[in-house]
């Protein structure tokens, strides 16, 4: 609708731009078209009027009235209003919102998906956890802002490619190493031998006996044994790295995540990307030794001061493989990339960008995009649960599955904005009640399937065609109020992909639901009346249709009884 409207708008400035109302070489300024707060304001309202008084050298409600006057005849716009400054009010026919539900009907699956994207190739990481033990909450919030944001694009026409990026180096594999190593000699955390940095989680002891018992694991393809020699630290970080990733896939494989690439933090060593980076960076004169350090002017590029790059010791700091994990990025072809992080991380963002910046290559400034989530408290009977005995020190993901149910988990874990302190009621999310939102949502689907089995039983045959062909019957407040909603699903979508917030969908469905039940309370579908009664089915069809593709996006399921 808003689209169709803003063809208006461009029709309207090009009929004055030809009688020479407006300059011929005037630059369209980011006019918006956007929802009324209010019906008594019409349905959309536009700003343009305001934004081209000045060329046109006219007072905005002159101008404004000028444009509804030039504004080409359309069946759907019932009436035009001018108000306040000069906004233009458009106060959309009946049958502009009927049409929506014949275009919900045609498109099905595909109703809300569009072509914002242009095909463009787009890399999001998300997750990312070290694969030192399962994962926890924070990881499951991670998992589903970066899934349903990959969907999200993917559905506004981009190509999305989904990326994992596993730190398997540095000092926590080593700790992990050392630990199953302590296990597999019989040490447990206990000892007075245990290692300082050893993790003490069950799932230390499960490693250890597999990789004693010889037994092999698969890991993105890789199958890795165990050499069962407990003097071997190398076999068995290897061992413990693949069980881990194993058991972390399996996981989030539980939870609906999936991964088109997963990129090892070895690798950029192994294939000289960490050496090769920093010699750019050398080359290009955005460094300087001093202290025996080498250093990245970082100020240059916004950043509060320089950086240590490679340590007196020979050794990196741990934003330099970051630096060079970007730039292989980039060089795949990511056009844009988006990386999902706790918002622990933001000090490193700075220097990272600064980095690629500093190589000169072309990156475009602000590349990549970050967004950054807060942390989660879990609560249950009115008190936080913190302890896992399999993690040992933290609330694994797969524990809240287990007791809330995946889909509960999604929703919660993505309902609120991502910047935003999250509380996750475990009570509330395995409820089956209107409070919980994910049954609200949910239980709207169901009951127009149950609608749908009712009108079977009592002889009733759905008559989808003669519905849409009366859907001027719909003239109650319910049905307005739903018919609008419903409408309004396809400019979220974009919104919400656009803005990087899945949660606008999350909350849009919420709203929805409620206009559908509020509907069903106050109404009887199955009437006597057959025109009337195809009318409204087709209505709660075309609301399921939206449910199910909402829900989809979100990665939900959309169950048909309850």
């Amino acid at each position: 609708m808003k689209e169709q409207l803003r063809d208006l708008v461009l029709q309207a400035i090009q009929t004055l731009q030809a009688d020479a109302t407006l300059p011929a070489d005037l630059t369209l300024p980011g006019f918006v078209i956007e929802r009324a707060r209010s019906r008594e304001h019409g349905d959309f309202a536009c700003n343009v009027a305001m934004l081209l008084a000045k060329p046109a050298r006219a007072k905005p409600r002159e101008l404004a009235d000028k444009l509804v006057a030039a504004l080409p005849v359309n069946e759907l716009v019932a009436k035009i209003e001018i108000a306040g400054p000069g906004f233009i009010n458009f106060f959309l026919a009946a049958g502009a919102y009927h049409a929506e539900v014949r275009r919900i009907m045609a498109e099905g699956d595909a109703y809300g998906r569009s072509s914002a994207g242009h095909g463009k190739t787009v890399g999001v990481e998300f997750v990312s956890a070290n694969p030192t033990g399962p994962l926890h909450v924070g990881h499951g919030r991670n998992a589903v802002i970066g899934d349903c944001l990959s969907r999200l694009l993917d559905a506004t026409g981009c190509n999305v490619k989904r990326e994992y990026y596993y730190n398997d180096a540095g000092v926590q594999i080593a700790n992990l190493a050392i630990s199953v190593q302590a296990r597999a000699r019989g040490i447990t955390p206990d000892d007075s031998s245990w290692p300082e940095s050893g993790y003490r989680g069950d799932y230390i002891a499960d490693v250890a006996r597999a990789y004693l018992d010889r037994e092999s694991v698969v890991a993105d393809g890789e199958t890795v044994t165990g050499a069962g020699d407990v003097d071997d630290l190398d076999a068995i970080r290897r061992f413990a790295v693949a069980s881990l990733r194993r058991e972390q896939d399996l996981d989030l494989k539980a939870f609906g995540v999936g991964f088109d690439t997963y990129f090892l933090e070895s690798s950029l060593y192994s294939d000289g990307k960490v050496e090769e980076t920093v010699r750019e960076l050398v080359a290009h004169g955005h460094t300087y030794e001093e202290g025996g350090a080498l250093w990245l002017r970082s100020t240059d590029y916004g950043d509060d001061k320089d950086r240590v790059m490679r340590k007196s010791d020979g050794s990196y700091t741990y934003f330099v493989p970051d630096v060079a994990y970007h730039l292989s990025k980039w060089q795949r072809g990511y056009e844009s990339a988006i990386t999902v992080l706790g918002s622990d991380h933001h000090g490193s963002l700075a220097r990272v960008k600064a980095g690629l910046q500093a190589l000169d290559a072309g990156i475009p400034k602000g590349w990549p995009n970050y967004v950054l989530y807060q942390m989660i408290t879990v609560m249950r009977g009115g008190e936080e649960v913190k302890i896992s005995k399999r993690a040992g020190s933290y609330l694994t993901l797969r524990d809240l599955i287990d007791e809330a149910g995946c889909d509960a988990t999604r929703y919660f874990l993505i309902a609120r904005k991502t910047d935003s302190q999250l509380i996750f009621d475990i009570d509330l999310a395995r409820s089956q009640s209107n409070d919980n939102p994910v049954y609200y949502i949910q239980y709207a689907h169901a009951r127009v399937c149950s609608v749908l089995r009712q009108a079977g039983e009592k002889g009733f045959t759905f008559d989808l065609q003669d519905g849409l062909a009366h859907l001027a019957r719909l003239d109650n407040e319910h049905e307005q109020i739903l018919l609008t909603e419903l409408s309004k699903y396809p400019e979220l979508v974009d919104a919400a992909a656009a803005n990087l917030e899945p949660h606008l969908v999350a909350a849009w469905l919420r709203e929805l639901a409620n206009a559908f039940h509020t509907y069903y309370n106050s109404h009887q579908f199955l009437v006597e009346d057959a025109a009337l009664r195809n009318a409204r089915l087709a209505l709660v069809v075309a609301t399921r249709q939206v449910l199910k593709n909402g829900l989809a996006l979100l990665g939900l399921s959309a169950p048909e009884s309850m």
